[in-house]
């Protein structure tokens, strides 16, 4: 069976969890890293399994004609340029999110990858969580009916015990508490409720404590949205928080309702109405990289390169819808309107 060759862009927190999922699934293996930082080939071999190339060049990397796909792990504002440059060298793409800074370079990397025919999977791996697969299924069985009310929150404290803090509170790196947070609740209110979005009203606000004094943007915000089936949600980023890490659900369909790990169903007619039924999956509980579900995903992204196949769940078409919802509630929260 052949084995994907993969390299990693940008050699840190987020890619060394890819490293671990990648080498872990049946297809693909981690043969190659660039890092603007200088890095022995032998320590990281060493580290990671295998032999793995270290460059500092990233137009040498790409050059490999060994190399089937990279995995892009590097400062947000570096990845539309990179991806760019990957797809042109015709490797197929794995993502971390955000695709973009901005609406207009997201559509550049959707240019470039539909001009070289790459595969690309975006980093919405909560999709592949087993709290998102078991809420997916009951909405697809019937069982809350038609969702006409859905909420999907994230509240995260990324302050200076949080290693993402160090770039995170700069606007060009960080653009945004939704942005770089709250996309995955933004990403799974869309997977959730299922129909195009039609409207988006933003809102933001500032945190007194002075951890938080460093950020250049509002750290925390809610967006309402207005859907083209005449349902609304709500999603609210919160990295400001002083509390556990809480990723809430709560949808509100014609025939029940789903609250995080519980739900009710009129399907069930023998449910007690007076009580919840609890749901047994394991729950969204963490921010750490080490702990997202990317193996799963992964192997679902070389799947579908050996299929020749459109990647399921976390493909670029729906993280740019999630994109486009994101810079438009962003925008509206801005100029309040």
């Amino acid at each position: 069976m052949k084995k994907y060759n993969v390299g990693i862009i940008g050699y840190g927190w987020a890619s060394e969890a890819h490293i671990d999922a990648i080498n872990s699934t049946s297809l693909g293996q981690v043969t190659s890293v660039f890092s603007s930082r200088k890095l022995s080939s032998s320590e990281v071999s060493a580290k990671h399994g295998g032999i793995i190339r270290c460059y500092t060049e990233l137009e040498e990397m790409l050059a490999d004609p060994e190399l089937d796909a990279v995995s892009i792990c590097s400062y947000p504002a570096l990845h539309a340029q990179q991806a760019i440059m990957a797809a042109g060298a015709g490797k197929h793409i794995i993502i971390e999110k955000p695709l973009a800074m901005n609406w207009e370079d997201c559509l550049a990397v959707e240019k470039a990858v539909k001009a070289a025919g790459v595969t690309v999977c975006v980093c919405f791996e909560c999709r592949f969580s087993s709290q998102l697969l078991t809420i997916k299924a009951i909405i697809d069985q019937g069982l809350l009916g038609r969702i006409h009310y859905g909420e999907v929150d994230y509240y995260h404290g990324i302050g200076p015990w949080y290693g993402q803090y160090r770039w995170n509170t700069k606007k060009e790196s960080g653009g945004s508490s939704l942005l770089s947070a709250g996309c995955h609740a933004m990403d799974a209110l869309l997977l959730c409720m299922g129909s195009e979005f039609e409207s988006v009203q933003g809102y933001s606000t500032y945190s007194s404590n002075k951890d938080f004094d460093k950020y250049e943007y509002p750290t925390s915000s809610v967006s309402i949205v207005k859907f083209k089936n005449g349902s609304v949600g709500k999603v609210a980023s919160v990295i400001d928080c002083l509390q556990p890490y809480y990723f809430h659900f709560h949808l509100v369909g014609s025939e029940g309702t789903l609250l995080d790990n519980k739900f009710y169903s009129t399907q069930y007619g023998s449910l007690d109405k007076s009580r919840w039924s609890e749901l047994s999956m394991k729950m969204l509980d963490s921010g750490d990289v080490s702990d997202h579900p990317y193996h799963v995903q992964f192997e679902a992204f070389f799947k579908s390169i050996e299929e020749g196949k459109e990647m399921p769940l976390t493909g670029l078409e729906d993280a740019l819808r999630t994109h486009e919802l994101i810079f438009a509630a962003d925008k509206s929260a801005e100029h309040n309107k």
